[in-house]
């Protein structure tokens, strides 16, 4: 009787050890899966979408980025985050591989912030030589008529300056026909005032989303999306902001910038004044 009872505990003690073995091989799997499928995950939303970002291919490195091919004419856009830029040594910039040819300079935010760097950005802009242009942060939370106004009294655009540009990012508490009304309200507004289309300024996912209206189709647009090589199969596009972190000689911090999809006589064209 002794002896069929410790061969029962045995075999149950070696039961108990393999259920453990196999407890313990079930956990290591599941940690392994769970690290792996977070992994991924921390990839997929973390790495991959910035993975651009710090990718160099040698013959295309300018600013600090990698340029994407084909284009030719390169400009930024600037406002007080850049503090007090260096106009003289960006204007040598054009001896560069990739000169900057414009400039667009933030003037107006909202229904009553004016940005406080704008009259000498903007006055420098033209006096060294850079075609310039104006844009406006459009807050959908506040009166689209006021906005317009802010931006038309204290923006004069003169012969051989660009569109005046309206820069939507956000939908606020509106719904999306909300939104599409009145930003229809300051485009209109802001047209009648300067006799040209105004540019719209938005991500290709906001205006995916928000903005996937034939009446929108008619005005310039300027398409915010990063860390890619091309934007050719997204949608028409006139101007393409294709990072948010170069490296521009005259301006200390992080500078946006931008491509213009064409030649510079083909930019010179659309400018105020020329038909």
């Amino acid at each position: 009787m002794y002896k069929v009872r410790k061969k029962r505990y045995r075999r149950t003690v070696r039961s108990h050890k393999k259920a453990d073995i196999m407890a313990l091989s079930i956990g290591k799997i599941a940690k392994a899966l769970s690290v792996a499928f977070f992994a991924v995950l921390f990839y997929h939303f973390f790495i991959r979408p910035y993975a651009y970002r710090w990718r160099f291919i040698p013959g295309r490195e300018g600013y600090g980025v990698c340029m994407p091919v084909g284009y030719k004419v390169h400009g930024i856009d600037v406002s007080h985050y850049q503090g007090v830029i260096d106009w003289n040594t960006l204007r040598k910039g054009e001896l560069s591989k990739y000169p900057i040819r414009f400039v667009f300079v933030k003037a107006t935010d909202g229904s009553g912030r004016i940005d406080e760097n704008f009259a000498r950005n903007f006055e420098n802009a033209r006096l060294y030589g850079f075609i310039r242009g104006a844009y406006h942060y459009y807050n959908p939370d506040m009166p689209a008529m006021q906005q317009a106004d802010l931006f038309i009294n204290q923006v004069r655009l003169e012969a051989g300056d660009l569109p005046p540009v309206l820069d939507v990012e956000k939908i606020g508490d509106k719904n999306k026909n909300e939104l599409k009304v009145s930003l229809k309200v300051w485009l209109d507004r802001v047209e009648m005032h300067y006799g040209v289309k105004p540019i719209i300024y938005a991500s290709y996912k906001f205006r995916k989303s928000y903005l996937s209206d034939s009446v929108f189709n008619k005005y310039p647009y300027w398409i915010a999306h990063y860390y890619v090589d091309s934007v050719a199969k997204k949608q028409k596009w006139t101007f393409w902001q294709h990072t948010d972190i170069a490296t521009i000689p005259g301006i200390k911090k992080d500078v946006d910038l931008n491509i213009f999809n064409g030649s510079l006589a083909d930019l010179q064209s659309i400018t105020i004044g020329k038909e």
